[in-house]
């Protein structure tokens, strides 16, 4: 399948990407977002809740792994960065086939429970505030969300 990006120039640029696909997604979607420390995965995901119409302040789950939020869809927004076994049953496909939302940052490291039919989203750091942003469609669903957003 093809692969999207664009380039942002700054976080609320990234941002309100983010809340425009925030506006397509439906229950049980899965977005898998990969980038180094820094690179914007929370500024992302908090464009994602403000297009969910979620009202609570979004910030990464990186010492508690999942937090939710209510909104348009419930939101689950996961950080697997700090999970020692990536075999261990944490109970994620409960998220994953449950009726909302699912961000997983650092998604490449539970990757044998994630599953196949997902969009992976990659955030590149550029020069200066500048994010190349990468959007990978796992079927034709998502291949059909890119086309919607990019149009």
């Amino acid at each position: 399948m093809a692969e999207y990006e664009l380039i942002t120039h700054n976080s609320e640029e990234t941002s309100q990407f983010a809340e425009r696909l925030a506006a397509l997604l439906q229950p049980g979607d899965i977005l898998a977002l990969e980038g180094d420390l820094g690179a914007g995965k929370t500024t992302f995901t908090k464009g994602l809740a403000k297009g969910l119409n979620i009202k609570r302040t979004v910030n990464s789950p990186t010492f508690t792994i999942i937090k939710e939020y209510k909104g348009r869809l419930p939101l689950y927004h996961m950080d697997v960065y700090r999970v020692a076994d990536s075999l261990e049953d944490l109970g994620f496909d409960e998220y994953f086939e449950g009726d909302g939302v699912t961000v997983v940052e650092w998604a490449h490291l539970i990757k044998e429970q994630l599953p196949s039919d997902l969009l992976t989203i990659y955030i590149y750091h550029q020069e200066n505030d500048q994010r190349r942003i990468a959007l990978r469609p796992e079927s034709p669903r998502y291949e059909q969300l890119c086309k919607e957003i990019f149009q």
